[in-house]
């Protein structure tokens, strides 16, 4: 027998918009925290029972990385979208931020997010592939463009970007912000001599 979210039959549209009311909640709840969330009050926020988050989510490690899952593709797939809006060294820094945003919520995630990277759950080097695309076609784009270097490897972009969100456990906002500027004017060609 099937269950209501099994990849055999599609969730019902109620169903899809209680879990996804849940994965917002808890992103914010995540974002926001400096100790552990507590579920009743995710549910709560959503609009929810406790039942209803934990048929979704059957433990809390199920919803964090329901909740890296969806931090993951808003990081990844907003480079198309900055591209669109704005020119690619805009883009790049706006993007940044973003990055930093999805950080600080894994912060929020702590041990939790730790012991499923450390299972395997959730897979690091796929996630690097992923940021480093995003980051490679911002730059791409810069560099036909000719506002951002064309010899910038992304992953050294990426890694960059890692070492400062690593390096920053006070957290905070003005530092990181004058940092990844810093990382922006390091992409951007040189000027002539």
């Amino acid at each position: 027998m099937s269950s209501p979210e099994s990849p055999d039959r599609p969730a019902r549209s109620d169903a899809r918009r209680n879990r996804e009311k849940l994965i917002a909640v808890a992103r914010r709840a995540f974002a926001a925290a400096d100790g552990t969330v507590a579920l009743e009050a995710i549910a709560r926020d959503a609009g929810v029972g406790i039942g209803t988050l934990y048929r979704h989510f059957p433990t809390r490690e199920a919803l964090v990385e329901a909740v890296y899952a969806a931090e993951l593709d808003d990081v990844t797939a907003g480079a198309p979208a900055l591209l669109a809006e704005f020119p690619p060294e805009v883009a790049l820094r706006a993007w940044m931020d973003r990055y930093a945003a999805f950080v600080e919520t894994k912060r929020g995630m702590g041990d939790l997010f730790r012991a499923s990277v450390a299972s395997g759950r959730i897979a690091t080097p796929a996630t690097r592939r992923r940021l480093t695309a995003a980051v490679g076609s911002i730059l791409e784009r810069g560099a036909r463009a000719g506002t951002l270097r064309a010899d910038v490897d992304a992953e050294d972009v990426v890694l960059m970007l890692l070492g400062i969100f690593l390096a920053a456990a006070d957290r905070d906002a003005e530092r990181i912000g004058r940092q990844l500027d810093l990382v922006v004017d390091a992409v951007r060609p040189k000027p002539p001599e």
